[in-house]
Order: C-alpha cells, then structure tokens, then sequence
C-alpha cells in the first residue's frame, strides 16, 4: 500500500493511492473525490525526530577511503527541515557547497523500544524517499554535523510510504537534472534496516511517524540554484525537489 499525505481546503488527510485514486484509510472520509494529479502531496508523516546513519554503504565508505565503522554513526536532523514532493531546498548563506544525499528512509510504525532485529520488521510502517541534504563545508568545519544536516528544507522526504516492501535489495539512485549522480543497492549497506531498528531502539525509544534515514551510497555532489534533484528507490517511486538560491 501506497500511503499519502495532502492537503484539501488547508485540512491534511492521509489515504492509500489506488493507481491515480486516493482514497480514504478505513474509518476516514474525504470531503469529495480526490485524483493524484490534482492534490499537492505533503510529506507523507511528521516525525518527532530523524535518526539518520553517516557512512552506512560500503561503496561510500570506499569512495571517502575510510573503514567500515564497527556500529552504526547517528546523528538527528530536526523534524524542522521536513519538505515534501515538489518542494524547494533553500540554499542556505552561511553555505557554499550543498550536497545531495539519496537515501532510504524507514518509518517507524508503533513505539519501539529495546527491540532486537528479528522483531524490527513488527514496528516499521514502511518505506520512502528521502534527501539527507548537507552543508559540506560547515560540516568539515564543525566538526560535527547538527548546523550542516539541519537547516530548515533539508530533509525532503516522500512522495509516498510503502508499506508492502522488502528493503533488502532496492535499487536506489539520485539524479541532478535528469543526470545520475547516485547509484546503488540496499544490499550494500553495512548495517540493514533491522539492525538499525534495533540498535537505535536500545538507545532512545522510536515513536510512531519516526524516520530513520539509513545512510547514502558513493558519488555525492553539490547542488546550486535552479537544480531539480530527484531520489528513486525501487519499489517506493521517485521524490523529486527543487533547489532556490541564499535564503536571506
């Protein structure tokens, strides 16, 4: 199932897609038929927060010539930098290189605490897009990554949560202008989707509508204004952003 999120007369709904039909979850209503085309979709659910995983494909790791870590490096981007489908990464002043980042995300379905992998896959909702977008050099510059993950725009996250999905072995890719810049497959991650449940749950409890985003592949690169970057994940569907000069 296709889960979404959108707006009609400034109320949000939430809906499963049947083809080009959105139509209500079981005990909800819409207030008239609603076709895909014809809505703005938001970001498909509003975490409290976004665990994300640095260096978690084997690829990348190679390409920045590090070594695989031995657990899983996390850091938080704040609920703040949330964006949808269609929506516009503001490059922020402080910044002269912003970069993409192609990622999987994973939602989490009900509380999860103290889990281990073999029940990992009982609290996920599902599956989408998402942009881990990065101030490079204030992120070489700090020293640390909250100021470069978490101006506001830089988390897109959609367009949609698959709940009907085995994340194991998905094609992923970025584009940049219709240019593929990112290439991969989930199987290349050091740490999977259920060990990342579990290690993550055994240090803060995950509530519902929580993201893990569980790491990017090789061939990070900037992005400037007036860019269309578009993530692709095979079996979710494709999440597509525009990028809009200093912010002020």
């Amino acid at each position: 199932m296709k889960r979404v999120r959108f707006a009609i007369d400034e109320k949000i709904y939430t809906g499963r897609l049947v083809e080009k039909r959105i139509v209500p979850l079981e005990g909800e209503s819409f207030p008239r038929e609603v076709v895909l085309e014809n809505v703005r979709l938001l970001a498909p659910c509003r975490p409290s927060k976004i665990v994300a995983v640095g260096l978690n494909y084997r690829d990348h790791a190679e390409e920045l010539h590090l070594s695989l870590p031995e657990e899983p490096l996390l850091f938080l981007k704040p609920s703040t930098s949330i964006i949808g489908p269609e929506d516009t990464i503001m490059l922020p002043p402080q910044s002269e290189r912003v970069d993409y980042e192609a990622e999987l995300a994973v939602v989490i379905g009900k509380q999860a605490r103290r889990i281990t992998s073999d029940r990992a896959k009982d609290y996920i909702l599902g599956y989408t897009c998402l942009n881990d977008v990065t101030a490079r050099d204030l992120q070489n510059k700090d020293g640390q990554w909250t100021r470069a993950k978490g101006f506001d725009t830089f988390c897109p996250l959609g367009p949609w949560i698959e709940t009907d999905l085995d994340p194991s072995d998905l094609a992923i890719s970025l584009l940049l202008n219709g240019e593929t810049k990112q290439q991969s497959r989930t199987s290349n991650l050091i740490f999977d989707v259920f060990r990342l449940v579990e290690f993550i749950s055994h240090i803060m409890t995950l509530m519902p509508g929580d993201v893990i985003a569980t790491g990017t592949t090789s061939g990070i690169g900037p992005m400037k204004d007036g860019d269309t970057v578009e993530v692709r994940i095979e079996g979710i569907g494709s999440l597509i952003n525009h990028v809009s000069g200093n912010s002020g």
